[in-house]
């Protein structure tokens, strides 16, 4: 790989492969959802339907993920967001979800990936309050 091809923000390795892992597991959703494919997620939750939050979700993940790929900080921002509506789908209220026992693998992966995100976020607003 050229140094033209690497990411100009090394340390983004992390987020950008969280962000991979919630955009392949919102896109499954989505493709359930289309399908009706058991156990798919329902048409609506309150306040909206929800394949187009999931769109807009993947919208939200994709930019995030090219913009950390090229160094822009606000990318960070965008993946905080990303990962806030990830916990729509794949939250601490699926632990009561009767569907749990079935759906539990991405559950779980969603939510380390989350927390993964987190964690790198607030490493970054630490160390760039300590470099200003």
């Amino acid at each position: 790989m050229s140094n033209s091809e690497e990411p100009k923000s090394p340390q983004s390795h992390p987020v950008t492969a969280a962000i991979v892992v919630l955009l392949t597991l919102t896109g499954v959703m989505l493709a359930a959802l289309f399908s009706r494919t058991a156990p798919h997620p329902p048409l609506q939750v309150a306040p909206f339907a929800l394949s187009p939050f999931l769109g807009a979700s993947l919208a939200i993940g994709a930019a995030a993920f090219h913009l950390l790929r090229q160094g822009v900080r606000f990318g960070g921002t965008l993946a905080v967001l990303f990962a806030l509506t990830a916990v729509v789908s794949f939250g601490p209220q699926k632990y009561f979800d009767p569907e749990f026992s079935r759906i539990w693998p991405a559950v779980i992966t969603a939510q380390i990936a989350v927390v993964a995100i987190f964690a790198w976020s607030i490493v970054a607003l630490m160390k760039g309050r300590a470099t200003s």
